[in-house]
């Protein structure tokens, strides 16, 4: 059978970078979207194009089979015409969704559960096959810690007892591979999680063992938190959705399951694991 090509969105991301990585190292035929020059692997084929301009996009869509779509923007709007470009040359979409889609803690006006559910539901109604894949928090967004961890070896953030089952670009990665060259996830919106819930506190903890010296969290209120993010250029509307969204995680923490292990056939990736394989970011 001839392997399908796909096209990866977002394929500088953490995310995108993975999924493009283990469809080359499967000898999955591959192209990455790029806005700009990027570095891959000999055989993956790099092709200009913005997802906020859908004209950009035929040329990176002729042949491709598949996309794996990655929304990079705080809002759906444009989103109807890039599926409907999406829609003309390719026959399956998977798009990277949030675990807050659907979920019993979901509330209208917050900025990135309102977008990836109107993504869900454009892609639902595009004809396309689909499926939508929810993750819980990604264990890559604490590289925001990085730089002070490098400078002072302290983490400074609220919530130091919020656990969270953060799960690896590589499960992601790994289920959406599935996704993208099986059957076995058609009209599918599997909640992926990582193995164990792990608190902010630990979770800074056991950066400082896979660098080895110790990183302290030091917890700032709230409000100093919202602030501070404001400050350093984060949209308001992002800030006001996923500060108080966590908050509430403290008595209602996310669930885990074993969804990547069912649909992989390998247990998900521990925090403790991702934090080794990115010790050199931190140090």
């Amino acid at each position: 059978m001839t392997q399908p090509r796909i096209l990866v969105t977002g394929a500088t991301g953490r995310v995108g970078g993975a999924v493009v990585a283990q469809l080359h190292a499967a000898g999955v035929p591959v192209r990455a979207l790029v806005r700009g020059e990027a570095d891959f692997p000999e055989g993956v084929q790099a092709v200009r194009g913005d997802l906020g301009d859908p004209a950009s996009l035929d040329a990176a869509l002729e042949g491709v089979d598949a996309v794996f779509l990655v929304w990079p923007f705080l809002s759906a709007e444009g989103a109807s015409d890039v599926i409907d470009v999406i829609g003309k040359h390719a026959r399956r979409v998977v798009y990277l969704s949030s675990a807050g889609v659907g979920g019993q803690g979901e509330k209208p006006g917050e900025a990135i559960t309102m977008f990836h559910t109107e993504l869900e539901r454009l892609v639902e109604a595009s004809g396309l096959q689909w499926t939508a894949l929810r993750p819980t928090g990604f264990a890559s967004n604490t590289l925001g810690w990085a730089e002070e961890v490098r400078a002072a070896g302290t983490v400074r953030a609220p919530l130091a007892k919020l656990a969270r089952p953060l799960i690896h670009e590589a499960d992601m990665a790994a289920v959406a591979v599935q996704a993208l060259t099986s059957d076995a996830l058609l009209g599918a919106r599997p909640l992926i999680t990582g193995p164990e819930l792990i608190t902010q506190e630990r979770q800074a903890a056991l950066i400082g063992e896979a660098i080895g010296r110790p990183v302290r969290f030091e917890e700032v209120a709230l409000e100093e938190a919202v602030e501070q993010m404001k400050a350093a250029g984060y949209p308001a509307e992002l800030v006001e959705a996923v500060l108080p969204a966590q908050a509430e995680m403290l008595e209602n923490p996310e669930p885990v399951n074993d969804e990547v292990e069912r649909i992989t056939g390998t247990p998900a990736r521990s925090f403790h694991q991702w934090a080794a394989d990115h010790a050199a970011d931190f140090r």
